[in-house]
């Protein structure tokens, strides 16, 4: 489906979606229980996403967003190595120097540093962190990355969003505290509405599916599937979430980051610092026109 084909899909949903509403029903979500590892996918081919090695779903390969990070710098033609509108979740502040594309991999660091001299004024200090934001939006598709979260409080996040005066909806694919105490384990998977045309106040809906073994022990295969539909959730190949897809309609920024998450993972600590949270690839697929 062209670019035209989704937008008009995205009105219908969202029309549709407009009858409920406010609400979430988070009792339409299902959070599945693969054992892992033995859940694990075995990847045989690589040309498609790891949950769907057949292609059943007949995906074709997006080259706009497919990034196997191989090559010595962050490509500026589809990243900002910052997130333009955002300077970071205070007191960490995304600093650029904290991105780099080195040995296959995009690397973003947390640091226990002072950041310029004008950002203590508005609240930052102590630490710096580290975003990623993709230049243009995308809308549907199967996203895959295959990640390591930094071992460290400060957070390691796949996510979507934008923002916009009648929009703004998000997509959080993961958020991990790699080292924050009570969540190494816990891969957070939530979804917002910040506003819409039918929601006028945050609502969200999500879970955290809790694996085996530290998630900063090692690289694991993350993915989402987003169709006008049903969203789902998957790791190392497995599902591992899926919803109704009531409000995710907007096109978003594909966004990865570190922040300082003060009310929710507590503050890094210095001795853990630095640290980096490393991601392999991004694969992106769109189904087949």
């Amino acid at each position: 489906m062209g670019w035209l084909g989704l937008l008009a899909a995205a009105a219908l949903a969202l029309a549709a979606a407009g009858a409920e509403g406010q609400a979430i029903d988070a009792s339409a979500w299902q959070d599945l229980k693969p054992v892992m590892p033995g859940a694990a996918v075995k990847r045989t081919n690589p040309r498609w996403p790891l949950s769907d090695q057949r292609n059943a779903g007949g995906w074709v390969r997006d080259h706009a967003f497919w990034d196997e990070f191989d090559g010595k710098e962050l490509d500026i033609t589809r990243w900002a190595n910052t997130n333009p509108t955002w300077k970071g979740r205070q007191p960490g502040w995304f600093s650029p120097r904290n991105v780099e594309v080195r040995d296959g991999l995009l690397c973003l660091t947390a640091r226990a540093e002072e950041p310029p001299a004008a950002l203590k004024a508005e609240g930052y200090h102590t630490w710096t962190t580290a975003a990623v934001q993709s230049l243009e939006r995308t809308l549907y598709g199967y996203y895959e990355v295959r990640a390591k979260p930094m071992r460290s409080g400060a957070s390691s996040s796949f996510w979507f969003y934008y923002g916009e005066p009648k929009e703004w909806t998000e997509i959080d694919v993961f958020e991990i505290g790699g080292k924050a105490p009570g969540f190494e384990r816990k891969q957070h998977i939530t979804l917002h509405v910040m506003r819409s045309p039918t929601v006028k106040d945050h609502i969200s809906v999500g879970s955290a599916y809790i694996h085996g073994a530290d998630l900063a022990d090692d690289f694991h295969v993350y993915g989402l599937e987003w169709d006008p539909k049903e969203l789902r959730f998957y790791f190392d190949g497995a599902l591992v979430r899926r919803g109704p897809n009531t409000h995710w309609h907007q096109p978003l920024t594909i966004n990865f980051d570190s922040e300082t998450m003060p009310e929710w993972f507590g503050l890094p600590k210095s001795d853990d610092l630095p640290s980096t949270f490393q991601i392999d690839y991004l694969r992106v697929w769109k189904k087949r026109s």
